[in-house]
Protein backbone atom coordinates (compact mmCIF):
# COMPACT_ATOMS: atom_id res chain seq x y z
CA UNK A 1 0.00 0.00 0.00
CA UNK A 2 1.21 3.44 -1.07
CA UNK A 3 1.61 6.40 1.51
CA UNK A 4 -1.36 8.46 1.76
CA UNK A 5 -0.64 11.86 0.79
CA UNK A 6 -1.49 14.80 3.12
CA UNK A 7 -3.22 17.46 0.61
CA UNK A 8 -4.13 19.75 3.43
CA UNK A 9 -0.43 19.97 4.35
CA UNK A 10 0.82 21.27 1.20
CA UNK A 11 -1.56 24.33 1.80
CA UNK A 12 -0.46 24.69 5.37
CA UNK A 13 3.44 26.81 5.01
CA UNK A 14 3.40 26.53 8.84
CA UNK A 15 2.82 22.85 9.04
CA UNK A 16 4.59 22.12 6.13
CA UNK A 17 8.02 24.31 7.33
CA UNK A 18 7.61 22.10 10.53
CA UNK A 19 7.11 18.55 8.53
CA UNK A 20 10.50 19.27 6.47
CA UNK A 21 12.68 19.37 9.61
CA UNK A 22 15.88 18.66 7.62
CA UNK A 23 15.97 21.63 6.06
CA UNK A 24 15.17 20.18 2.44
CA UNK A 25 12.94 22.63 0.62
CA UNK A 26 15.49 25.64 1.97
CA UNK A 27 18.07 23.55 0.41
CA UNK A 28 16.27 23.09 -2.65
CA UNK A 29 15.78 27.21 -2.98
CA UNK A 30 19.73 28.06 -2.86
CA UNK A 31 19.85 26.81 -6.46
CA UNK A 32 20.60 30.20 -7.86
CA UNK A 33 22.78 31.17 -5.40
CA UNK A 34 24.73 28.06 -5.43
CA UNK A 35 25.04 29.12 -9.77
CA UNK A 36 26.27 32.56 -8.37
CA UNK A 37 28.76 31.41 -6.15
CA UNK A 38 30.46 28.52 -7.78
CA UNK A 39 30.59 30.39 -11.41
CA UNK A 40 32.55 32.93 -9.79
CA UNK A 41 34.59 29.89 -8.09
CA UNK A 42 34.79 28.38 -11.27
CA UNK A 43 36.52 31.88 -12.94
CA UNK A 44 38.81 32.31 -9.63
CA UNK A 45 40.02 28.05 -10.01
CA UNK A 46 41.29 29.00 -13.90
CA UNK A 47 37.93 28.25 -15.40
CA UNK A 48 37.06 30.92 -17.21
CA UNK A 49 38.19 33.47 -20.24
CA UNK A 50 42.08 33.37 -19.88
CA UNK A 51 42.31 30.65 -17.87
CA UNK A 52 43.82 27.07 -17.87
CA UNK A 53 41.19 26.05 -20.92
CA UNK A 54 41.34 29.10 -22.44
CA UNK A 55 41.57 28.37 -26.59
CA UNK A 56 41.78 24.62 -25.52
CA UNK A 57 40.32 22.26 -28.49
CA UNK A 58 39.46 19.11 -26.38
CA UNK A 59 39.78 15.72 -27.97
CA UNK A 60 37.15 14.05 -25.71
CA UNK A 61 35.27 15.92 -22.89
CA UNK A 62 34.59 13.71 -19.71
CA UNK A 63 31.94 14.04 -17.11
CA UNK A 64 32.77 11.83 -14.13
CA UNK A 65 29.81 11.67 -11.72
CA UNK A 66 28.39 9.56 -9.09
CA UNK A 67 25.61 7.73 -9.58
CA UNK A 68 22.37 9.39 -8.94
CA UNK A 69 21.47 13.36 -9.06
CA UNK A 70 25.51 13.75 -10.12
CA UNK A 71 24.99 11.71 -12.70
CA UNK A 72 21.58 12.20 -14.06
CA UNK A 73 22.59 15.82 -14.32
CA UNK A 74 26.13 14.83 -16.15
CA UNK A 75 23.60 13.00 -18.70
CA UNK A 76 21.38 16.47 -18.96
CA UNK A 77 24.49 18.58 -20.18
CA UNK A 78 25.93 16.05 -22.66
CA UNK A 79 22.14 16.09 -24.20
CA UNK A 80 22.62 20.29 -24.33
CA UNK A 81 26.03 19.77 -26.14
CA UNK A 82 25.12 17.17 -28.27
CA UNK A 83 23.98 18.56 -31.02
CA UNK A 84 26.75 21.36 -32.02
CA UNK A 85 29.72 19.79 -29.74
CA UNK A 86 32.74 18.84 -32.22
CA UNK A 87 34.15 16.33 -29.39
CA UNK A 88 32.76 12.86 -27.67
CA UNK A 89 31.10 13.62 -24.34
CA UNK A 90 31.45 11.11 -22.01
CA UNK A 91 29.29 10.24 -18.80
CA UNK A 92 30.89 7.76 -16.91
CA UNK A 93 31.77 7.10 -13.06
CA UNK A 94 35.39 5.24 -13.84
CA UNK A 95 37.91 7.35 -15.80
CA UNK A 96 38.61 5.67 -19.46
CA UNK A 97 41.88 4.07 -19.98
CA UNK A 98 42.31 6.04 -23.23
CA UNK A 99 42.81 9.46 -21.33
CA UNK A 100 45.28 11.59 -22.44
CA UNK A 101 46.19 15.59 -21.92
CA UNK A 102 44.03 16.87 -25.17
CA UNK A 103 41.44 15.43 -22.96
CA UNK A 104 39.17 17.21 -20.43
CA UNK A 105 37.94 15.66 -17.18
CA UNK A 106 35.15 17.35 -15.05
CA UNK A 107 34.64 15.52 -11.56
CA UNK A 108 31.95 16.12 -8.97
CA UNK A 109 32.88 14.83 -5.84
CA UNK A 110 31.13 15.04 -1.93
CA UNK A 111 34.65 15.27 -0.03
CA UNK A 112 34.20 12.03 2.22
CA UNK A 113 36.51 9.84 3.17
CA UNK A 114 33.82 7.50 4.30
CA UNK A 115 31.63 7.30 1.27
CA UNK A 116 32.42 4.09 -1.19
CA UNK A 117 31.29 6.69 -4.26
CA UNK A 118 34.21 9.13 -3.43
CA UNK A 119 36.98 6.17 -2.97
CA UNK A 120 35.75 5.43 -6.91
CA UNK A 121 36.17 9.65 -7.24
CA UNK A 122 39.55 9.57 -5.99
CA UNK A 123 40.67 6.41 -8.24
CA UNK A 124 39.39 7.90 -11.37
CA UNK A 125 40.75 11.71 -10.34
CA UNK A 126 44.69 10.00 -9.80
CA UNK A 127 44.59 8.14 -13.21
CA UNK A 128 43.11 11.42 -14.95
CA UNK A 129 45.91 13.24 -13.73
CA UNK A 130 48.66 10.66 -14.47
CA UNK A 131 47.59 10.32 -17.80
CA UNK A 132 48.04 14.56 -18.14
CA UNK A 133 44.24 15.16 -18.75
CA UNK A 134 42.90 18.61 -17.76
CA UNK A 135 40.69 17.95 -14.61
CA UNK A 136 38.40 20.20 -13.03
CA UNK A 137 37.08 18.70 -10.06
CA UNK A 138 33.69 20.33 -8.31
CA UNK A 139 33.25 19.69 -4.55
CA UNK A 140 34.81 20.89 -0.99
CA UNK A 141 38.46 21.47 -0.85
CA UNK A 142 39.55 18.23 0.86
CA UNK A 143 38.23 14.72 0.78
CA UNK A 144 39.86 11.96 -1.39
CA UNK A 145 39.18 13.28 -4.46
CA UNK A 146 41.50 16.02 -3.73
CA UNK A 147 44.53 14.16 -2.13
CA UNK A 148 44.04 12.35 -5.42
CA UNK A 149 44.50 15.51 -7.21
CA UNK A 150 47.38 16.48 -5.65
CA UNK A 151 47.52 20.21 -6.81
CA UNK A 152 47.16 19.16 -10.39
CA UNK A 153 43.48 19.95 -10.76
CA UNK A 154 41.23 23.18 -11.54
CA UNK A 155 39.57 22.91 -8.01
CA UNK A 156 35.95 24.72 -7.93
CA UNK A 157 34.73 24.67 -4.88
CA UNK A 158 31.28 25.33 -3.59
CA UNK A 159 30.79 28.24 -1.49
CA UNK A 160 27.65 27.44 -0.26
CA UNK A 161 27.13 24.22 0.77
CA UNK A 162 24.66 22.25 0.32
CA UNK A 163 22.97 19.19 1.39
CA UNK A 164 23.90 15.57 0.47
CA UNK A 165 21.05 15.41 -2.83
CA UNK A 166 20.98 18.86 -3.42
CA UNK A 167 24.63 19.62 -5.46
CA UNK A 168 22.90 19.43 -8.31
CA UNK A 169 22.86 23.41 -9.20
CA UNK A 170 26.61 23.61 -8.38
CA UNK A 171 27.33 20.53 -10.55
CA UNK A 172 25.85 21.67 -13.57
CA UNK A 173 27.22 25.69 -13.09
CA UNK A 174 30.82 24.27 -12.52
CA UNK A 175 30.31 21.94 -15.90
CA UNK A 176 28.04 24.86 -17.85
CA UNK A 177 31.25 26.76 -17.33
CA UNK A 178 33.95 24.81 -17.97
CA UNK A 179 32.00 24.22 -21.50
CA UNK A 180 31.38 28.19 -21.92
CA UNK A 181 35.32 28.21 -21.58
CA UNK A 182 36.26 25.39 -24.05
CA UNK A 183 33.58 27.41 -26.56
CA UNK A 184 31.72 24.26 -26.41
CA UNK A 185 28.40 25.79 -24.90
CA UNK A 186 27.65 29.47 -24.52
CA UNK A 187 25.64 29.79 -21.32
CA UNK A 188 24.69 33.06 -19.74
CA UNK A 189 25.35 32.13 -15.78
CA UNK A 190 23.57 34.90 -14.19
CA UNK A 191 20.57 34.37 -16.31
CA UNK A 192 20.48 30.92 -14.72
CA UNK A 193 20.85 32.19 -11.73
CA UNK A 194 18.46 34.75 -11.79
CA UNK A 195 15.63 31.99 -13.26
CA UNK A 196 16.38 29.88 -10.80
CA UNK A 197 15.30 32.49 -7.99
CA UNK A 198 12.18 32.90 -9.68
CA UNK A 199 11.68 29.49 -9.92
CA UNK A 200 12.24 28.91 -6.01
CA UNK A 201 10.24 31.67 -5.00
CA UNK A 202 7.21 30.66 -7.63
CA UNK A 203 7.36 26.60 -6.16
CA UNK A 204 7.80 27.89 -2.84
CA UNK A 205 6.39 26.61 0.26
CA UNK A 206 4.51 30.08 0.56
CA UNK A 207 2.31 29.78 -2.68
CA UNK A 208 -0.47 27.43 -2.80
CA UNK A 209 -0.68 24.62 -5.59
CA UNK A 210 -2.97 26.89 -8.11
CA UNK A 211 0.20 29.10 -8.32
CA UNK A 212 2.82 26.81 -7.52
CA UNK A 213 3.49 24.80 -10.36
CA UNK A 214 5.88 21.96 -8.50
CA UNK A 215 3.06 21.60 -6.12
CA UNK A 216 0.64 21.43 -8.96
CA UNK A 217 2.79 18.49 -10.37
CA UNK A 218 3.17 16.93 -6.44
CA UNK A 219 -1.05 16.84 -6.48
CA UNK A 220 -0.79 15.25 -10.12
CA UNK A 221 1.41 12.86 -9.40
CA UNK A 222 0.40 11.54 -6.00
CA UNK A 223 -1.37 8.12 -5.99
CA UNK A 224 -0.14 7.30 -9.46
CA UNK A 225 2.86 5.71 -10.98
CA UNK A 226 4.83 8.51 -13.25
CA UNK A 227 5.56 8.25 -16.30
CA UNK A 228 7.78 11.41 -17.46
CA UNK A 229 8.35 11.53 -20.86
CA UNK A 230 10.72 13.89 -23.28
CA UNK A 231 9.81 15.57 -26.69
CA UNK A 232 13.85 15.98 -27.19
CA UNK A 233 17.06 14.24 -26.29
CA UNK A 234 17.51 17.06 -23.90
CA UNK A 235 14.09 17.09 -22.45
CA UNK A 236 14.40 12.97 -22.02
CA UNK A 237 17.47 13.41 -20.48
CA UNK A 238 15.80 15.80 -18.06
CA UNK A 239 12.92 13.23 -17.12
CA UNK A 240 15.99 10.64 -16.44
CA UNK A 241 16.83 13.50 -13.65
CA UNK A 242 13.24 13.51 -12.55
CA UNK A 243 12.93 9.79 -11.95
CA UNK A 244 16.03 9.70 -9.97
CA UNK A 245 14.63 12.29 -7.57
CA UNK A 246 11.27 11.15 -7.07
CA UNK A 247 13.04 7.80 -6.56
CA UNK A 248 15.58 10.02 -4.24
CA UNK A 249 13.33 12.37 -2.38
CA UNK A 250 9.58 10.62 -2.33
CA UNK A 251 10.21 6.91 -2.47
CA UNK A 252 8.15 6.55 -6.05
CA UNK A 253 9.36 4.73 -8.56
CA UNK A 254 9.08 6.88 -12.12
CA UNK A 255 9.48 5.55 -15.82
CA UNK A 256 11.68 7.53 -17.75
CA UNK A 257 12.16 7.75 -21.70
CA UNK A 258 11.55 9.55 -24.82
CA UNK A 259 7.31 10.59 -26.08
CA UNK A 260 8.53 9.36 -29.35
CA UNK A 261 9.54 5.88 -28.01
CA UNK A 262 6.58 4.93 -26.39
CA UNK A 263 6.00 2.38 -28.94
CA UNK A 264 8.80 0.57 -27.34
CA UNK A 265 7.13 -0.14 -23.90
CA UNK A 266 3.62 -0.76 -26.01
CA UNK A 267 2.27 -2.25 -22.56
CA UNK A 268 2.93 0.96 -20.47
CA UNK A 269 1.18 2.87 -23.32
CA UNK A 270 -1.89 0.54 -23.61
CA UNK A 271 -2.16 0.55 -19.75
CA UNK A 272 -2.04 4.66 -19.70
CA UNK A 273 -4.49 5.06 -22.60
CA UNK A 274 -6.89 2.59 -20.85
CA UNK A 275 -6.32 4.25 -17.16
CA UNK A 276 -7.51 7.69 -19.35
CA UNK A 277 -11.31 7.47 -17.87
CA UNK A 278 -9.88 6.37 -14.45
CA UNK A 279 -8.61 10.11 -13.94
CA UNK A 280 -12.46 11.52 -14.76
CA UNK A 281 -14.47 13.00 -11.89
CA UNK A 282 -17.20 10.54 -12.04
CA UNK A 283 -14.94 7.62 -11.87
CA UNK A 284 -15.65 5.22 -8.57
CA UNK A 285 -12.72 3.80 -7.12
CA UNK A 286 -14.82 1.74 -4.59
CA UNK A 287 -17.00 0.64 -7.81
CA UNK A 288 -14.10 -0.21 -10.31
CA UNK A 289 -10.76 -0.50 -8.32
CA UNK A 290 -8.74 -0.69 -11.85
CA UNK A 291 -6.14 -3.51 -10.57
CA UNK A 292 -3.61 -3.54 -7.56
CA UNK A 293 -1.37 -0.86 -9.14
CA UNK A 294 -1.24 2.49 -9.32
CA UNK A 295 -2.42 4.05 -12.14
CA UNK A 296 0.09 5.92 -14.60
CA UNK A 297 0.04 9.77 -15.11
CA UNK A 298 1.88 11.24 -18.12
CA UNK A 299 3.72 14.38 -17.53
CA UNK A 300 5.50 15.33 -20.88
CA UNK A 301 8.30 16.94 -20.57
CA UNK A 302 9.43 19.90 -23.00
CA UNK A 303 12.63 21.50 -23.34
CA UNK A 304 13.76 22.76 -26.79
CA UNK A 305 11.48 25.03 -29.30
CA UNK A 306 12.42 23.76 -32.06
CA UNK A 307 9.46 22.75 -34.93
CA UNK A 308 10.03 18.50 -34.67
CA UNK A 309 9.64 19.17 -30.58
CA UNK A 310 6.31 21.36 -31.16
CA UNK A 311 4.96 18.92 -33.18
CA UNK A 312 5.40 15.84 -31.03
CA UNK A 313 4.42 17.80 -27.82
CA UNK A 314 1.26 18.69 -29.98
CA UNK A 315 0.78 14.92 -30.92
CA UNK A 316 1.02 13.90 -26.65
CA UNK A 317 -1.18 16.08 -25.43
CA UNK A 318 -4.11 14.68 -28.37
CA UNK A 319 -3.13 11.21 -28.13
CA UNK A 320 -3.33 11.50 -23.79
CA UNK A 321 -5.56 14.67 -22.76
CA UNK A 322 -4.45 13.80 -20.01
CA UNK A 323 -1.67 14.45 -19.54
CA UNK A 324 0.66 17.46 -17.89
CA UNK A 325 2.67 19.10 -19.72
CA UNK A 326 6.07 19.67 -17.77
CA UNK A 327 7.47 23.33 -19.76
CA UNK A 328 9.20 26.77 -19.16
CA UNK A 329 6.96 29.70 -20.38
CA UNK A 330 9.10 32.53 -20.77
CA UNK A 331 9.31 35.04 -23.65
CA UNK A 332 13.38 36.31 -22.93
CA UNK A 333 14.30 32.60 -23.44
CA UNK A 334 11.95 31.56 -26.39
CA UNK A 335 13.53 30.35 -29.59
CA UNK A 336 15.78 27.62 -30.57
CA UNK A 337 19.05 28.24 -28.59
CA UNK A 338 21.40 25.68 -26.97
CA UNK A 339 21.93 28.56 -24.40
CA UNK A 340 18.53 28.97 -23.77
CA UNK A 341 17.40 24.94 -23.70
CA UNK A 342 20.41 24.78 -21.02
CA UNK A 343 18.59 27.20 -18.69
CA UNK A 344 14.92 26.05 -19.20
CA UNK A 345 16.24 22.76 -18.35
CA UNK A 346 18.16 23.93 -15.03
CA UNK A 347 14.90 25.87 -14.02
CA UNK A 348 12.91 22.51 -14.86
CA UNK A 349 15.19 20.78 -12.84
CA UNK A 350 14.59 22.39 -9.48
CA UNK A 351 10.99 22.41 -10.72
CA UNK A 352 11.07 18.21 -10.13
CA UNK A 353 13.08 18.64 -7.39
CA UNK A 354 10.42 20.52 -5.16
CA UNK A 355 7.55 18.66 -6.79
CA UNK A 356 10.20 15.21 -5.33
CA UNK A 357 9.80 16.98 -2.00
CA UNK A 358 6.49 17.98 -1.74
CA UNK A 359 5.55 14.40 -2.25
CA UNK A 360 8.20 12.74 -0.22
CA UNK A 361 6.87 15.84 2.83
CA UNK A 362 3.48 15.37 2.40
CA UNK A 363 3.69 11.64 2.48
CA UNK A 364 5.81 11.10 5.37
CA UNK A 365 8.56 9.74 3.21
CA UNK A 366 11.15 12.04 3.86
CA UNK A 367 11.79 15.69 5.61
CA UNK A 368 12.60 14.01 9.22
CA UNK A 369 15.67 15.57 10.99
CA UNK A 370 18.35 12.85 10.40
CA UNK A 371 19.17 13.05 13.92
CA UNK A 372 15.76 11.97 14.91
CA UNK A 373 17.06 8.47 13.15
CA UNK A 374 18.97 8.01 15.82
CA UNK A 375 17.20 8.57 18.83
CA UNK A 376 14.65 5.48 19.71
CA UNK A 377 11.09 5.52 19.60
CA UNK A 378 11.54 9.33 17.17
CA UNK A 379 8.70 9.21 14.53
CA UNK A 380 7.36 5.89 15.85
CA UNK A 381 3.87 5.26 15.57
Amino acid sequence: MSAVLDEALLEDTGRLLDADRAGLLRAAATAGAQVRATWAAAVEAGVGSQGALDGLRPRALVLLARAGTEQAAARLVAALLAPTCPCPVVVTDVAPPWLGPLDVVVVSHRGSDRDPGDALMADAVDRAVRRSAHVVLTGPADGPAPAAAAGRAMQVVPRIPGLNGFSTATDLAATLATTRALGLLEVDGEALADRLDDEAERSGPRHEAFVAPAKALALRLADHTPLLWGTDPVATALAGYGAVVLAAHAGVVAHSGPVAGATAVPALAAKLESGASADSIFADPFDDPGGDGLPPRLAVVSVREDVATRRLSSEAARRWPSADVIEIDDVELAGDSPGHDAVRAGVLGLRLDFAALYLGIATGTTGADPADAARPGVGAG
